[in-house]
């Protein structure tokens, strides 16, 4: 197999007008997909997209070169990504596709692709795709064009199917929840979603015009969501980022909950049920802090790379259920297929009802390590981790951080930027280290 050229760590993704969102290479994706998954006896796939202003115009040129092939497509419209790996599932389509750059800005956008089963595609059939991008677009003949028509009712399935997760004998009329929707795929669903089963909700960032989506809100900026638990003196704040399928949270005192926490929390109320046998999934960036945590109850934990396709790959490897990111990417493999901020968001809220406690006295049950995470953006990364002076970092930090710390060094795979992670048991190294690491890195 040869190297990826388009497909990263959660898909396709860039700047709308630049390589490789452009027309032509839209279209000849969409024409691959077509011809590499749209093989089964229904030859249907699904489409979803986010609230970014380019979302329906990729739409327009992905259907063209699906439809060329004689597979069809079935429309969801505006909905969160996990939704359409759902809809992939329930309606038994040859795949899904969800059109989302996740929490980036709206000025880019990007391709996450599901299989038939709902989940997202193996590197080999990535490898496939790319190879028929590399060819010529053609037609079949006109008599074997797809069809193009739209979900009946997506938001009404969706929104059953995320509270069939919740036990049907209780609610959450205690709850004073305020939800930040990013201006996002969550938009229509979430506040719904928790109404119905009895919250006190209040939203923000909850008015998409196709180009403030993550502006200023959502899983990556919480400052307006804190401000708001805090003023109307809520029990939780939940945090989506653009595509739903991310979530961070923040306690009734205003502290940030992230991944970390979310996944121990959940991990704690599953080891009840007897549900880890196998342990639990984590990345790289799994805070030491809640994998000492994991060992003192016993729990297996298995580290994989970022990526919540790299997630699901290991907890199907060691027979798990449960895994997740720091940045909130959160598989509950008994409750779906790939990560949803708001099935995980509704397990942490039965843990607070079955242990009859705050957010804030569940995530403190476990003591986080300092970890600083900086991100360093740079018109051209070079291969960083062959250079010298990152090999010796990387070699030797523990003489300066401990034994209980870790250094990662890494270029991101949806943003221009490398990223820097840093973790230790005194912060003040820990700072002292990641900002030396950050001056290395601008100087190469």
């Amino acid at each position: 197999m040869t190297f990826l050229q388009y497909f990263k760590t959660d898909g396709i993704r860039g700047k709308v007008g630049d390589n490789p969102m452009t027309l032509n290479f839209l279209l000849n994706l969409g024409w691959s997909i077509g011809t590499v998954l749209g093989k089964n006896k229904n030859k249907k796939i699904i489409i979803g997209r986010d609230t970014r202003i380019s979302g329906n115009m990729l739409q327009s040129i992905l259907e063209f070169g699906i439809l060329s092939t004689g597979a069809s497509t079935l429309l969801a419209n505006c909905m969160p990504t996990s939704a359409i790996a759902y809809f992939t599932k329930f309606f038994n389509a040859s795949a899904g596709i969800m059109i989302s750059a996740s929490h980036n800005l709206f000025y880019d956008n990007g391709i996450k692709i599901f299989y038939n089963n709902g989940i997202k595609l193996t590197k080999k059939i990535e490898y496939n795709i790319e190879s028929h991008i590399k060819n010529d677009f053609c037609y079949s003949h006109f008599n074997n064009f797809g069809h193009s028509s739209n979900i009946i009712d997506p938001e009404d399935k969706y929104i059953n199917f995320c509270k069939n997760t919740f036990p049907k004998n209780l609610n959450l009329s205690y709850f004073t929840i305020v939800i930040d929707c990013a201006n996002g795929a969550t938009h229509k669903v979430a506040p719904r979603i928790f109404q119905d089963l009895g919250a006190k909700v209040i939203t923000i960032a909850n008015n998409p015009n196709g180009v403030n989506i993550n502006q200023n809100s959502g899983s990556t900026n919480i400052i307006e969501l804190k401000k708001m638990v805090l003023l109307k003196k809520a029990d939780i704040g939940l945090a989506f980022d653009g595509d739903g399928d991310r979530i961070i949270m923040i306690d009734h005192l205003g502290n940030q909950v992230d991944g970390d926490q979310i996944l121990y929390i959940i991990a704690k109320e599953y080891l009840k049920n007897k549900k880890l046998e196998n342990g639990v999934v984590g990345t790289l960036m799994t805070n030491i802090g809640v994998i000492l945590g994991f060992k003192q109850l016993g729990i297996p934990f298995h580290i994989t790379k970022i990526g919540d396709s790299n997630v699901y790959k290991k907890i199907k490897e060691k027979n798990c259920i449960l895994g997740g990111e720091k940045s909130g990417h959160i598989i509950l493999l008994d409750q779906h297929s790939t990560g949803d901020g708001i099935i995980a968001s509704l397990q942490v809220l039965l843990s607070m009802i079955n242990n009859h406690m705050s957010l804030y006295h569940l995530s403190n049950q476990i003591k986080l390590l300092p970890q600083i995470i900086l991100n360093i953006y740079l018109k051209k990364i070079k291969n960083i981790n062959k250079n010298i002076k990152i090999k010796n970092i990387l070699n030797q930090y523990k003489k300066f951080l401990g034994e209980n710390s870790f250094v990662l060094i890494r270029k991101s795979g949806t943003e221009p930027c490398v990223r820097i992670m840093v973790q230790g048991e005194n912060y003040t190294k820990v700072h002292k280290f990641a900002h030396y690491i950050a001056e290395t890195v601008k100087l190469l």
